[in-house]
């Protein structure tokens, strides 16, 4: 049996891995799903100070006790997750990145956004340090097979995101470890990705090392909602 650390994308808490999580318990794995500071039910934490170190730090803390840990990361979640397994590759027994991957070094989350969208992001937060939540308006496929009720549940749950989680990055070591890695590809075809990897593009070279493997599960961005029995089964 495994043990698992569970961490959400932007926006969201522990929560959103409730389904998954249930599931992953049923077939007798430990599992902890990760609220990082200034989220849900840690909103209250949220200040000008919170950014990617701070969100390390969290899911430092909810390995703590545990060796050989699966660590799971969704969405945003990818830059403090990586962080983690560069500088503790000792702890991990695989990473999974779900819809996501792992930014090169010294590339935040913001960067990897269109130049639009970087401009808006920006004109939301002035001088802020949240960066609000969106309308999760399915107007595009990454909203796919979402129910009305997950919208709601979506509405009334999601949190803003600390603006340094989304403008910091971290750099990477010239090594990085070898430790097994998986990416579940929700709303991009495996196909579509190993094309990627092999034209050389600087964002998905990287995954072409023998630790990585893929598995597809298309759905929207969100399979923790959509297909969360399916992606329990991946895991």
């Amino acid at each position: 049996m495994a043990n698992y650390v569970l961490v959400p994308g932007f926006w969201l808490g522990a929560w959103a891995w409730d389904e998954v999580a249930r599931e992953l318990r049923a077939a007798g794995h430990q599992v902890r799903a990760v609220t990082l500071a200034g989220l849900a039910e840690r909103a209250g934490e949220l200040s000008p100070e919170v950014g990617v170190e701070t969100h390390v730090a969290d899911i430092l803390a909810a390995m703590d006790g545990w060796d050989e840990v699966v660590l799971v990361g969704h969405s945003g979640a990818s830059v403090p997750v990586t962080a983690v397994a560069d500088r503790h590759p000792e702890r991990l027994a695989r990473v999974v990145y779900v819809d996501t991957a792992p930014l090169p070094s010294g590339v935040a989350v913001i960067d990897f956004n269109d130049g639009d969208t970087q401009k808006a992001w920006r004109a939301q937060v002035g001088d802020g340090h949240a960066l609000d939540v969106p309308s999760f308006a399915p107007e595009e496929g990454r909203f796919a097979d979402l129910t009305e009720e997950r919208w709601e549940e979506i509405r009334a749950k999601a949190t803003p995101q600390p603006w340094g989680a989304a403008t910091q990055a971290v750099e990477r070591p010239d090594r990085i470890p070898d430790t097994p890695k998986t990416m579940v590809a929700s709303t991009m075809p495996v196909a579509l990705i190993r094309q990627l990897i092999a034209s050389g593009n600087p964002a998905f070279a990287p995954l072409g090392t023998p630790e990585w493997t893929f598995a597809e599960l298309p759905t929207g961005h969100w399979p923790m909602f959509t297909r969360p029995a399916e992606l329990a089964a991946l895991l």
